[in-house]
């Protein structure tokens, strides 16, 4: 592809490859925007993930086609979750059926059980997630919400205003 060393065309192929894979990243997210690595949906972290790939797989590249392909890709897959994060904020329907559910795991230092049971989050998870929040007592837990990226979020102190989980399922 560089040169006829082998060796030599491997490391430059490796070097260059993935640092041009890598500026051009860098330029998408530029022209995208920051969304294109959040965490806020499902979407968002297979985004995350294939932009990984496809950068590994353009880096690895034996040919110019290869690389060129890999990059067409990553425009395609940006392109796509650009289009896909604007019809989600125009589109309430469209959100649903792009959107997990954040779900109450907690409430009030009361474990929801039947959530707990329905998401498979085992109990000492949210425990370990209450131990990494400081929480010292059960009973001042207002809430407990597995997030729509699956992150845990943990509330806790004397009031927990309603807008806080307006939008939670809550597993009754």
């Amino acid at each position: 592809m560089f040169t006829d060393a082998t060796w030599l065309d491997v490391f430059l192929r490796g070097f260059l490859l993935s640092g041009i894979g890598l500026v051009y990243v860098v330029f998408l997210v530029r022209m995208i925007g920051l969304r294109s690595f959040s965490k806020m949906t499902n979407f968002d972290f297979v985004m995350t993930v294939a932009s990984g790939s496809l950068l590994a797989g353009a880096a690895q590249a034996t040919d110019w086609a290869g690389f060129a392909q890999a990059m067409i890709a990553m425009t395609g897959l940006f392109t796509a979750q650009l289009a896909l994060s604007r019809w989600r904020k125009n589109s309430d329907w469209f959100e649903q059926l792009m959107q997990n559910d954040a779900v109450l795991l907690m409430r009030n230092g009361e474990f929801c059980e039947k959530a707990m049971k329905e998401e498979r989050v085992a109990k000492s998870d949210v425990i370990a997630k209450l131990r990494e929040a400081n929480v010292l007592e059960l009973s001042k837990v207002r809430a407990v919400v597995l997030e729509t990226t699956g992150d845990v979020s943990v509330m806790h102190g004397d009031v927990l205003e309603d807008v806080i989980i307006e939008n939670v399922r809550s597993v009754d």
